[in-house]
């Protein structure tokens, strides 16, 4: 099997397929098919999904479960479903489809973002995941997208490609027999309320709460409404999980404006006549501090819980530390790193977002498939803003096409790559006056696999 880059972390939705919708059967939208080694790589048709879909399950090591071609067919986009054909049978997939990313600063770009990549075990080492990566990236450069995503399923593939890991997955296991909930004294909402919703409600309110916090938190994708039915029951793709409905509680504020919401199922277990269950958060969001506190301090308060699990609630989150004792929150073991990101376009990426300290630092990048090979030049001013563009000055830091990657939404520090030789100074102190350009007030954080 290749590499597949859904793994699932919140919730069964978060780590299905997303990026299917048209409605035609014949094979005109078949692009322009290539070789490698007497196999055939190209696009697909409408119809051929469920061919498709059936070597997508024996890559994902499932084909035992139903077809999900229903599920397919709604977000087909023509010339975004690749395989590997050979001999008629499809040996190998891959897919991307368009998303919002948030950048530092609250700007969005469009991101390629890469999924559903398999390869049959009867097919490896034969070059096919390169040829079908590099007709994606190249197809998106051309279409003037900045970047690409994808979720690395394991570590050692996708370096060569020029993908660096850019924000990581982090969550607590609190135990509440060891701290007494929360300290006191934190913010409030005054005359705030928390109400449960219906999967029906939390479809028409989710959307809208989640693009307003989205905008605030570097890495963050958007959400569209297949993610909202999936999430909510509405829609259910076989072989992932038997979908049941969560808990979902929303936060309003005294004017009643939703400022928040948690999501969380409860795995109910008893230790004799003693109650030991484990409440696990799938989702959390919070427009401020405050709302935040409420929503912790609700969940911690969930009667027969013994455990409260938060899968993956940011990397910097001070939830242990609103505990009244910190040491009962313990890492969660799929701590890791999540979201990988390859520049495509260096001056649309760098100048989209903002900046921390005002400078300037020449990057000397290496990129073999060119996208962002050469000198760069960053220079950023007080009010946050900066330029990126070629020059032929002396560069003061060197590095590869995939550790720019990583450092593009300001998830990892410029001299912890240095001390691991992914980066080199040219100039002296160059890491330490490029970090404090590249510094973000939040670590990039993404929730959502894709």
């Amino acid at each position: 099997m290749g590499d597949v880059t859904n793994r699932g972390t919140n919730n069964v939705m978060n780590s299905l397929p997303d990026g299917w919708g048209k409605d035609d059967s014949d094979h005109d939208d078949v692009v322009a098919a290539e070789c490698v080694g007497g196999v055939e790589i190209r696009a697909i048709a409408e119809g051929e999904i469920a061919e498709w879909d059936r070597a997508f399950r024996l890559g994902f090591l499932r084909p035992h479960v139903g077809s999900a071609e229903e599920s397919w067919r709604l977000r087909y986009e023509p010339g975004r479903l690749l395989a590997a054909v050979d001999g008629g049978r499809h040996v190998a997939t891959f897919r991307s489809f368009d998303v919002e990313l948030t950048v530092p600063g609250g700007a969005t770009v469009q991101a390629d973002a890469v999924t559903n990549v398999t390869v049959s075990a009867t097919h490896r080492r034969r070059g096919l995941l390169s040829r079908m990566m590099s007709r994606d990236l190249s197809a998106a450069r051309e279409r003037g997208v900045p970047v690409a995503i994808l979720i690395a399923a394991e570590y050692n593939i996708y370096g060569r490609f020029g993908f660096g890991p850019a924000t990581r997955g982090h969550g607590w296991n609190i135990d509440l027999h060891r701290t007494r909930g929360l300290r006191e004294g934190l913010p409030t909402v005054p005359g705030g309320r928390i109400d449960f919703l219906t999967t029906e409600e939390l479809r028409k309110v989710g959307p809208e709460l989640h693009d307003h916090w989205r905008l605030g938190q570097p890495g963050a994708i958007a959400r569209d409404e297949f993610w909202w039915k999936l999430s909510t029951g509405e829609i259910t793709v076989p072989g992932f999980g038997d979908w049941k409905e969560p808990f979902a509680a929303l936060h309003r504020d005294a004017e009643g404006n939703a400022t928040g919401l948690v999501v969380y199922r409860i795995d109910t277990s008893w230790d004799g006549s003693y109650p030991n269950s484990t409440l696990t958060v799938v989702d959390f969001l919070a427009h401020d501090r405050a709302t935040a506190t409420a929503l912790w301090r609700f969940v911690l308060s969930v009667d027969w819980v013994r455990t409260v699990v938060a899968e993956n609630i940011g990397p910097d989150d001070p939830l242990p530390l609103l505990l009244q004792d910190p040491r009962a929150a313990t890492p969660h073991v799929d701590n890791a790193d999540f979201t990988w990101l390859r520049v495509l376009d260096v001056e649309a990426a760098f100048n989209a977002r903002t900046y921390g300290a005002p400078g300037r630092i020449v990057l000397e990048v290496e990129d073999r498939d060119g996208y962002a090979a050469g000198r760069w030049a960053i220079e950023t001013t007080a009010d946050g803003t900066g330029h990126c563009a070629r020059t032929t000055d002396q560069a003061d830091l060197a590095l590869d096409a995939s550790a720019l990657g990583t450092l593009y939404l300001g998830g990892e520090t410029v001299p912890r790559l240095a001390a691991a030789s992914l980066v080199t100074e040219l100039r002296p102190a160059a890491a330490t006056a490029a970090d404090l350009l590249l510094r973000t007030p939040l670590l990039a954080w993404n929730p959502d696999s894709f």
